[in-house]
């Protein structure tokens, strides 16, 4: 098996075990329902052989009293077997999604920029589901089964080793023809895991992008992909269905041939007075305790397999090394100045496809640098690194002296702000975004950046106030109202970092003049980083860097860069004219 699968040893250590009390209380419940099991059949000899012919009713009044029991004692360990296991199953589901999320939140920006959000979704929700069957009921019916099958099997020798081993025979062709069917459905149900994630993720799409799909009369066009999807989904899920499906009768015509095979040789031993009916009433009946489990065990065979299969898909993400490593990131910053120095910096999100290469300055705390350049010059590469979303894959950048490589992330971002282009609302209330960096501010703290963001201009006009609803992704606010808010989350952080990145490129003039005003309060005594295609917006900068083509090709203020009559100069120039 190959280090991506997760065998049934790893799944037993990580899973079973930590949970092996629970494993155990089960076992014992089954083996006395598996024990219970065998009183009725065994009752039938002495019901047959020794009760009816005698007429003894008082024998006959005590072994339906012990039967009674019997099945009183199956059904109430049924109950507890479910109660105690599939109860903790789910509650392990549920904590295995929120390591799952804990994880994937844990990973570097990269990868989610090569991920589609419908996709982590499912594998978060649905991926961990089939592990239900490893602690729940499945993993204890094929343990409980294997003893029913093996005490069936001894007692079935006792009555008759002719008959039993007869039996055995199709049994043994049923077993190798359920292991070679679980080799071909394991790689299916990892499939299927796959196009589930890849067609969960195209309608979270479609569903987020309905406004462009309207706008373009493209439903149809949407409706064929994922069509197609689903098609593809039903062609996997037919694959295991008939696989499933050949073992189901594979095991029904064998099984039959060896009842069959039971009811001659039975019928012949009777009638030569080596078998008593009684024996061979209890016979049938163990018999179709040793099979029962058998055939179950091909279902539960392929519960175990999906479980598997998730699981695999499930581990692959654990095993992803996590954004901040501890080992090399090990330096916590208790406070930040600010200062920030970019000392030969290169990064390329493809291997020699370098987008910024040996980029140089320096940054003072509380200063703005703008970065202004053509549309992928870099400029937002250049505020990723600050950000520490991204690593230099060569150079160094330094926050106050410290290599922002070993330092330690959460230390790190407490101290940052983004205000992003198409800055990102939660669904809910304009109250809890703004406090989403800090729930625990005062409303004497919230008041005061609703009023330095300018977002009172328009929650008072609001019924609700701050308490109006603003629905997925802020949809029923313009775009000025959610960067006001944007900015009002910023302020109210306190970030002694910031990154503004095209904060105010698609905003009206009215706007614009508000989110001006608001900026200007939220970078006072902050290192600010801002990109602006709008050169107006950072004549106000200590310090600007004009990016091309990954690198600084001038550097100084708005005025010194408008006497060198350079790049910075023809940009400017040129949007003055516009």
């Amino acid at each position: 098996m190959s280090d991506k699968r997760v065998s049934i040893l790893k799944a037993f250590k990580t899973i079973i075990w930590p949970r092996r009390n629970l494993v155990f209380i089960g076992l014992a419940l089954i083996i006395v329902s598996k024990a219970a099991s065998f009183v009725a059949p065994l009752s039938l000899k002495y019901l047959m052989d020794d009760i009816i012919p005698n007429k003894d009713m008082h024998f006959l009044k005590l072994l339906l009293g012990v039967v009674i029991f019997a099945i009183l004692i199956q059904s109430v360990t049924s109950f507890l077997l479910t109660k105690i296991l599939s109860v903790q199953a789910q509650y392990m589901i549920s904590e295995l999604r929120a390591q799952v999320q804990k994880k994937i939140l844990s990973l570097p920006i990269r990868f989610f920029d090569n991920t589609k959000s419908g996709e982590l979704v499912s594998r978060i929700m649905t991926d961990v589901e089939g592990v239900r069957n490893l602690i729940g009921t499945g993993l204890v019916q094929l343990v409980g089964g294997t003893l029913t099958a093996v005490v069936s099997m001894i007692l079935l020798l006792k009555i008759s080793p002719s008959m039993t081993l007869f039996a055995l025979i199709p049994l043994a062709v049923f077993a190798i023809i359920a292991l070679k069917a679980f080799k071909i459905i394991r790689p299916i149900f990892r499939n299927r895991g796959k196009i589930n994630a890849e067609v969960t993720g195209r309608l979270t799409e479609t569903l987020g992008g309905i406004r462009v799909i309207k706008g373009f009369n493209a439903e149809a066009q949407e409706h064929r992909v994922f069509e197609e999807g689903v098609l593809r989904l039903f062609e996997n899920v037919k694959k295991s269905l008939t696989a499933t499906a050949f073992m189901t009768s594979s095991s029904t015509f064998l099984l039959g041939l060896a009842t069959t095979g039971i009811m001659g040789l039975g019928g012949y031993q009777i009638m030569i007075d080596q078998l008593t009916i009684g024996e061979f009433l209890t016979f049938t009946f163990l018999l179709g305790l040793m099979i029962a489990p058998i055939v179950q065990m091909s279902n539960i065979g392929s519960q175990l397999t999906e479980a598997l299969a998730g699981l695999d898909r499930t581990e692959e993400l654990m095993n992803m090394p996590p954004e901040s490593n501890e080992e090399v990131r090990n330096i916590k910053l208790n406070g930040i100045k600010g200062d920030m120095i970019f000392d030969s910096v290169s990064f390329a999100y493809e291997e020699e496809k370098e987008v910024i290469r040996n980029v140089s300055f320096s940054v003072n705390a509380g200063t703005v640098v703008a970065l202004v350049g053509s549309s992928g010059s870099g400029k937002s590469t250049i505020a990723g690194l600050a950000a520490s979303f991204l690593t230099p894959q060569s150079g160094k950048i330094t926050v106050d002296g410290q290599d922002l490589a070993k330092v330690d992330l959460n230390s790190f971002r407490k101290h940052l702000g983004v205000v992003l282009q198409d800055d990102f609302l939660f669904e809910g209330t304009i109250r809890e975004n703004i406090l989403f960096p800090r729930p625990e501010a005062s409303e004497a703290q919230l008041q005061e950046a609703v009023k330095a963001a300018y977002v009172d201009e328009f929650t008072d006009r609001f019924e609700d106030g701050l308490d109006t609803l603003i629905g997925e992704r802020g949809i029923k606010l313009s775009g000025g109202q959610r960067q006001r808010i944007a900015i009002a989350r910023a302020i109210l952080a306190d970030p002694r970092i910031l990154i503004l990145d095209e904060a105010t490129s698609n905003l009206d003039t009215e706007s614009e003049a508000l989110i001006q005003k608001s900026l200007s309060h939220l970078t006072v005594g902050r290192t600010t980083f801002v990109i602006a295609h709008r050169l107006s917006t950072i004549r106000r900068a200590d310090q600007i860097l004009v990016i091309e083509d990954g690198s600084i090709v001038e550097q100084g203020s708005h005025e010194s860069l408008i006497k060198k009559e350079g790049r910075y100069y023809n940009l400017f120039t040129y949007q003055a004219r516009i």
